[in-house]
């Protein structure tokens, strides 16, 4: 059982097992933060079977306080690998698989894929002793699936540190042509969307999974009452933010001119939603100063506000 993130190291640490004929199945662990996409064309293209897991329930509380802190963004690196071998060790044993392998590269990382921090990960997964890594297998302890002969350690590797020739040139020997660039397939470790969701806890402590797929999509603003304004940039931001509309939340749009939608999710002061209503039609195409009706919509009511489209350089302190 592979953990499959679609990334190369993933793809090579599966290739080189089922090279030594071992019936190789990927699970691939998704959240808010990171998807299923890659992992399933890679599968693909490695004719591999792939177990998708959601993985949101338990990572949560990972947002808030990870035993073993954030990384440079808001990525608690060192206990999402934990809980996610954790959990494919779950399927390992309720499936009937022998190991988990993961296609982590001993220095690659500075802070998750440490000598130490492997150890760690190891040992608080429960795992230590049937997590096998491939790559550099040959510069760490053996563990049972090499002892017991159940795969043959003098075919494994001793990848370390940061390049990627080796990696590249074994890629090619097993005819592996398609794979993403080296970035950080995560949300978290993202500057932009760290900081926003940072402001989010900061104003309301915990955050549900809309929260956070909100966080994806246009501009965001925190109003002077305390409420946000989520503003689409593009159709798609609109299509997207609608979509994510809860009961509770205001709609805001203006009327007969193209505009971006304006979501204020939960409640709003008066003074907030006069606030939204400004972002509206700044952010639309009516020409600055001219007359505007914002429609504003809440659990099938509708009221209509009447202003001037203002600059949105009114709005860049609110912008976060």
């Amino acid at each position: 059982m592979g953990l499959l993130s679609g990334g190369l190291d993933s793809m090579l640490a599966g290739a080189v097992l089922r090279a030594q004929d071992i019936e190789v199945t990927c699970i691939c662990f998704v959240t808010p933060f990171y998807g299923a996409a890659r992992a399933r064309e890679a599968a693909a293209q490695l004719d591999l079977p792939l177990k998708v897991v959601d993985l949101f329930e338990k990572f949560q509380p990972l947002l808030y306080e990870p035993p073993h802190g954030f990384g440079k963004g808001h990525n608690p690196c060192i206990d999402c690998h934990t809980l996610m071998i954790r959990e494919a060790g779950v399927v390992m044993a309720a499936e009937g698989f022998d190991f988990v392998f993961t296609g982590e590269v001993l220095g690659q990382r500075p802070m998750s894929q440490n000598r130490g921090s492997l150890n760690l990960v190891a040992r608080e997964s429960g795992l230590a002793e049937l997590l096998l890594r491939p790559l550099s297998a040959k510069l760490l302890q053996p563990t049972r699936p090499e002892l017991e002969g159940w795969v043959n350690r003098e075919r494994l590797l001793n990848f370390s540190g940061r390049g990627r020739k080796r990696q590249i040139a074994l890629a090619a020997a097993y005819g592996i042509s398609r794979y993403p660039a080296p970035a950080g397939g995560c949300l978290l470790t993202d500057p932009g969307f760290a900081w926003r969701i940072k402001e989010l806890l900061r104003h309301q402590g915990r955050a549900s999974r809309r929260d956070l797929e909100l966080l994806k999509w246009g501009r965001h603003f925190r109003l002077p009452g305390g409420a946000k304004a989520v503003v689409g940039r593009t159709e798609r931001d609109n299509e997207a933010i609608f979509g994510l509309k809860a009961p509770g939340d205001h709609c805001l749009n203006v009327e007969n001119v193209p505009g971006p939608l304006v979501l204020v999710p939960g409640a709003a002061t008066e003074v907030d939603l006069q606030g939204a209503a400004g972002l509206a039609a700044a952010y639309s195409d009516a020409p600055l100063g001219a007359a505007v009706q914002v429609s504003v919509e809440e659990g099938g009511a509708i009221r209509v506000l009447n202003l001037e489209a203002p600059p949105k350089d009114l709005f860049k302190d609110l912008l976060i």
